[in-house]
């Protein structure tokens, strides 16, 4: 059984960071692509950034230079580091892992994902 689990969200300050993780389980986590989404009160879960099981990462264009996606596949764990947060970035995040071994592709949709954790809250105060 698949299961993710994220942690490291918080409350922070406008221009301030925060480091998630996403420790998984149940999968050869190597062999897949992992993700981070996000989904603000309101709005739709949104592509934040993706790691391919050979470690090139996507970020999508509004967290592109502030945010790192990064993985340690001896412990399982994904990483989100996300540096000079705004208001703008406040949402629950979400863990995600790769429907399909060695599969390459941009991983910026959904659908391309068949497991998720439960989210952890992001609040950035002005």
């Amino acid at each position: 059984q698949v299961q993710l689990v994220e942690s490291g969200g918080g409350l922070v300050q406008a221009g301030g960071s925060l480091r998630l993780s996403c420790g998984a389980s149940g999968r050869t986590f190597s062999s897949y692509a992992m993700g981070w989404f996000r989904q603000a009160p309101g709005k739709e879960r949104e592509f934040v950034a993706a790691i391919s099981w050979n470690a090139i990462s996507a970020y999508a264009t509004s967290v592109k230079g502030r945010f790192t996606i990064s993985r340690d596949t001896t412990k399982n764990t994904l990483y989100l580091q996300m540096n000079s947060l705004s208001p703008g970035d406040t949402a629950i995040y979400y863990c995600t892992v790769g429907a399909t071994p060695f599969r390459t592709g941009s991983y910026s949709s959904a659908w391309e994902y068949d497991y998720w954790g439960q989210g952890t809250q992001v609040t950035v105060s002005a």
